[in-house]
């Protein structure tokens, strides 16, 4: 075992009690059930959400605890942003925890895809991660108490399928930027977790409600919005109080992934081996690996191993 392997790093928001998380998309389903899970564990929680009534239901949700601030915010709105990191600092003094959780469920058949689709998912997808990183982490790295960003990517990341490549083009991106940044801020006790979830109680299939007027010129998948209002949402799907757990006992061990449904787990290694089967059946060139070593490999892989053959030793 490598000195990597050896040595995960110890988790920077290990405890949660008194800490400040600023959550986005955090008024129903998942956001909500991560902020119930981190105020039961003692946070400051900031709910951002688009949704003002909304907003009003989560608050009321949580008792009005004294720990909870809600503020409305439309995450590709830049300026609007920092309006709501400074209320959270108004209100709790620092934040400690960025949870870009904002998300719309646009999807449908490649060939009907228009420029408002790809503009309004990439925009909030993964545009309002980007955003909440350019606003928040500064402010996180400058109080130097640590942190923990959680980035909400999808199965659908690591599983693609068929009618999703918008929203399956930004969860990826999502879960790219996650995995190349975790390395970059360890050395400033500053966690990074991908969150991949499955299928999940929540209002995502309503998410056309909420498409701008900006976005509704050059769009081909409006009808197919209003149809998938109509889906029920299954009982076999996860409640979102239970992922919520699941990602603050991902906080709290600084998981780099954060994964909730085992059902998946085939699927995502049938693809991970249908892309090592497709290498070129070759020998290694040494003195070009050499050359590139920069590119072969990443130590947070390493790390994560490590995390887990811990876990698995001290369970024996």
């Amino acid at each position: 075992m490598s000195e990597a392997m050896a040595a995960p790093r110890p988790a920077p928001m290990a405890d949660v009690a008194g800490r400040t998380a600023f959550i986005t998309g955090g008024a129903n389903g998942i956001g909500l059930g991560i902020a119930r899970a981190l105020v039961r564990a003692g946070a400051n929680v900031v709910i951002a959400d688009i949704r003002a009534e909304s907003l009003a239901e989560a608050r009321a949700s949580l008792g009005d605890d004294a720990r909870v601030e809600t503020v409305v915010l439309d995450v590709t709105d830049r300026a609007g942003f920092a309006r709501a990191a400074d209320a959270a600092e108004a209100r709790f003094g620092k934040i400690h925890m960025l949870i870009g959780n904002a998300g719309i469920g646009i999807m449908g058949p490649i060939v009907d895809a228009r420029y408002d689709d790809w503009d309004w998912a990439m925009g909030v997808n993964f545009g309002g991660v980007v955003n909440g990183l350019v606003t928040i982490l500064p402010r996180i790295r400058a109080h130097g108490e640590g942190g923990q960003i959680v980035t909400t990517s999808s199965q659908s990341a690591l599983i693609p399928i068929p009618f999703s490549a918008t929203y399956t083009a930004a969860k990826a991106a999502v879960l790219g930027l996650s995995e190349a940044i975790r390395g970059e801020l360890a050395s400033e006790n500053i966690g990074v977790s991908a969150f991949l979830p499955g299928p999940v109680q929540s209002n995502i299939a309503l998410s056309g409600e909420l498409r701008p007027d900006r976005f509704k010129s050059d769009s081909g998948y409006q009808t197919r919005e209003a149809e998938l209002e109509k889906r029920p949402v299954s009982p076999l799907w996860m409640e979102a109080d239970e992922v919520g757990e699941r990602v603050l006992a991902g906080i709290r061990n600084n998981d780099l992934y954060i994964l909730t449904h085992p059902e998946f787990a085939a699927g995502m290694r049938k693809r991970f081996d249908a892309i090592l089967a497709s290498f070129p059946d070759e020998p290694i060139n040494h003195e070009r690996a050499a050359a590139i070593g920069f590119l072969l490999g990443n130590p947070v892989f390493d790390e994560e191993l490590a995390r887990h053959s811990k876990k698995e030793d001290m369970a024996r």
